[in-house]
């Protein structure tokens, strides 16, 4: 198992913060934010599905984040998060 850094684009950390605000469950926010984290700190180029742009898609519900993998840094960047 290889370990990356998982890192939020501050634009993804505001769209998190205003998702958890407005959520009816932010119990359910919260705990999908913290299984992102910790998917994505283990092998991350091997977690969710291709995207554009050579992208990569991960869902926990109720989030859906879109990622960007450097494999030579070992850093998972977090670009946008939505609710699907």
């Amino acid at each position: 198992m290889t370990r990356y850094t998982v890192v939020w684009h501050q634009e993804a950390r505001d769209e998190l913060a205003q998702l958890w605000i407005e959520a009816q469950d932010r119990n359910a926010v919260t705990l999908a934010a913290r299984a992102i984290d910790r998917d994505l700190a283990a092998d991350a180029p091997e977690k969710g599905v291709p995207a554009p742009d050579a992208l990569r898609q991960l869902t926990a519900p109720p989030l859906r984040v879109l990622f960007a993998v450097s494999e030579p840094d070992r850093v998972a960047k977090i670009l946008s998060v939505d609710t699907f």
